[in-house]
């Protein structure tokens, strides 16, 4: 199958980075920082600065934007946008969903997009055209359009307005659903809706690189994202997702 050369940089640098992460699973992580709600691993920077080695060797003259730092020409109109590790707390207590999320984006549109599932080796990608696709195959949004019949992933962040305002959207939502799942991924929310395991997922505060790849690779699959800058930290955002069916308009 023929991608650009852009996709596959981010393709190979994802399964490199799969790699690693599956050989570190079972093994004792070394922790940089143990927050409240989160924890940051040493994996996540080593796990970046291989994707960045990559793509800055195919394209010295592109800008790195991950959450473990920027790298490369920030002037440039091509960034790349990474999250090494999405699902950091799940990799490091044993839970097997987390992946890897690269996007790059041309001015403030996104062009490409790879999210890595190394423990399900499910590669979701999206080139500058055509569909979304899993493993090679087109993906597309569920069918589904009632709310009784949807299954909603709801997240919660990491500091206590957003969990607040979290928990009193889920207790609303819950009532209204077949099921609610909270899954500790972002990326991975956003791709299962693109290939209908899900129908909507709604965050109050996640980061760029949360999102960036799972966005363009839902919208391809069909489906629809609503994203608003958050009110309460800066550069962080508030997500509504849905199949385009399932209807949450009063969350975006």
């Amino acid at each position: 199958m023929s991608y650009s050369p852009e996709l596959t940089v981010a393709i190979e640098a994802a399964r490199e980075v799969g790699g690693l992460l599956r050989a570190h699973f079972n093994k004792e992580k070394t922790v940089d920082e143990m927050a409240d709600h989160d924890i940051k691993l040493a994996l996540d920077v080593e796990s970046q600065d291989l994707i960045t080695a990559r793509i800055l060797k195919a394209f010295p003259d592109h800008a790195i934007y991950g959450e473990e730092g920027i790298a490369g020409d920030q002037s440039s109109d091509s960034q790349w946008i990474v999250d090494p590790i999405d699902g950091t707390v799940n990799f490091f207590y044993g839970i097997p969903h987390f992946c890897i999320s690269i996007a790059m984006r041309r001015g403030r549109e996104m062009k490409i997009g790879a999210i890595y599932d190394p423990m399900m080796d499910e590669m979701f990608t999206v080139d500058f055209e055509g569909p979304a696709q899993r493993n090679g195959r087109e993906i597309t949004v569920s069918n589904r359009s009632e709310r009784k019949d949807a299954i909603v992933t709801v997240g919660f962040s990491k500091n206590k307005e957003s969990i607040d305002a979290g928990l009193e959207r889920y207790k609303t939502i819950c009532y209204q659903v077949r099921k609610t799942r909270l899954m500790g991924s972002a990326a991975l929310a956003l791709a299962y809706i693109a290939c209908g395991r899900l129908d909507a997922y709604i965050e109050e505060l996640i980061s760029l690189w949360d999102v960036a790849a799972g966005n363009l690779i839902l919208e391809r699959a069909g489906g629809l994202v609503a994203m608003s800058s958050s009110e309460i930290i800066a550069d962080k955002f508030s997500i509504m997702a849905t199949n385009g069916r399932v209807d949450f308009s009063e969350y975006a």
